[in-house]
């Protein structure tokens, strides 16, 4: 009988693996991304001295009061939005896409394209 690993422990795999390649530095911060079944969260962290810069969840009463549902790709839209604004009224323009082990599609991927079209590059 074949033993399978969870999808957890696959996804969090992926994430250390990726993490040896990507880091946020102070020009080009990373863009941090989580998904739980219920909602999402995204934070801009400097890691050279390990320090979150921007953050937006879909757990904040401002942005629960604009969603239907906070766990589909619509929040997920709203979410790319919310947190590129904050960046860029903060004053970062570019950073490092960590999809944190999840796979580019759905949900992660209305975030990413939501934040580059509200003006983060990456």
């Amino acid at each position: 009988m074949v033993s399978k690993e969870s999808r957890q422990k696959v996804r969090v795999k992926k994430h250390k693996r990726m993490r040896n390649h990507l880091s946020g530095t102070t020009q080009r911060p990373r863009l941090a991304v989580f998904r739980s079944n219920n909602h999402m969260y995204a934070q801009i962290i400097d890691d050279t001295v390990g320090n979150t810069l921007v953050a937006a969840s879909t757990l904040e009463k401002e942005v629960k009061a604009e969603l239907e549902k906070t766990n589909n790709v619509d929040a997920a839209a709203y979410l790319g939005t919310v947190i590129a604004k904050r960046a860029i009224e903060k004053g970062i323009h570019t950073v490092v896409f960590d999809r944190g082990g999840f796979i580019y599609q759905g949900k992660i991927a209305a975030l990413a394209d939501a934040a580059r079209e509200a003006g983060l590059e990456f």
